[in-house]
């Protein structure tokens, strides 16, 4: 996919990732339109941007709503023409465990999967009219995976990562090209939110993830997946140890369940002890 002169949205790039993101496809010669749910957040990113010398706009939308995806569509085609790539990156952790309301779940489905759905459904008849088109899913090793103690996540990370391989499946024929991110720890303010809780599962949740790869900076994320971009490659991972994991779990799936297990309780006692020696609450 060539990148110099298109037009990309990138959505949650206030922060994090999809500022990383956003930022990488601009240096890279597309013209970006900067989304976040946070105004203020997508702001300070095109600023960044624009300092750099390169062609931003900003929008604030709720990724997961029809009418704001159509919006940063307009958005885009109103300020510099056609949406080549979407970036659907906007992402959100859910409570531990299976005792979620209602609501929690509704949320974590809603933006982790049913936004990427929609921006497809909308994008996609004017993709294969024009016979090109990019949609990037900023996934998580918890698609290939899983992760230990949030359930909602897992769940809606194998979600999208099947979503975008359906994607690339169906219209790939078509000339539409897909790519699909699947990092694992990355320095965000989410990871460090969940890493320093005063929930115990939350905690098992960030050493599950710290101990299993590297913990690697957004921009690094940003940079691997952009070459993936390039490269038409479907999969991006950023890590390589979640390639050699995907592996043994494809190779011995029961065996992975079992080590899985096993992992998870030698990591809660880790924890428990952590938190008796530290004096911190055990919940």
């Amino acid at each position: 996919m060539r990148i110099e002169g298109s037009v990309a949205v990138v959505t949650g790039a206030g922060s994090g990732i999809g500022r990383a993101l956003a930022e990488s496809f601009a240096a890279a010669g597309a013209s970006v339109v900067v989304s976040d749910i946070d105004g203020e957040r997508a702001r300070r990113t095109a600023d960044g941007i624009d300092s750099a010398g390169h062609a931003t706009v900003v929008r604030q939308a709720d990724a997961s709503r029809v009418e704001s995806i159509q919006g940063l569509i307009d958005c885009a085609e109103d300020n510099y023409g056609p949406v080549d790539i979407y970036v659907a990156n906007a992402g959100v952790a859910g409570p531990p465990g299976l005792g979620l309301a209602e609501d929690d779940w509704d949320q974590t489905l809603e933006v982790n999967v049913r936004a990427h759905i929609r921006a497809a459904a909308i994008l996609l008849p004017h993709w294969v009219a024009r016979g090109t088109g990019c949609f990037v899913s900023i996934a998580s090793a918890a698609g290939l995976l899983t992760q230990i103690g949030d359930a909602a996540y897992a769940v809606s990370k194998h979600a999208a990562v099947a979503f975008a391989e359906w994607l690339a499946i169906t219209y790939g024929e078509k000339g539409i090209r897909v790519t699909c991110a699947c990092p694992m720890g990355v320095n965000t303010p989410l990871l460090n939110a969940t890493r320093e809780s005063s929930d115990a599962a939350h905690r098992l949740a960030a050493k599950a993830i710290v101990d299993s790869a590297a913990v690697v900076e957004p921009e690094w994320v940003a940079e691997v997946t952009v070459q993936a971009v390039r490269e038409d490659r479907f999969l991006s991972l950023p890590q390589p140890e979640v390639r050699d994991l995907f592996r043994r779990k494809a190779a011995e799936y029961e065996g992975w369940v079992l080590g899985m297990q096993r992992y998870q309780g030698a990591l809660g006692r880790r924890t428990l002890l952590v938190d008796e020696a530290s004096g911190a609450e055990v919940t």
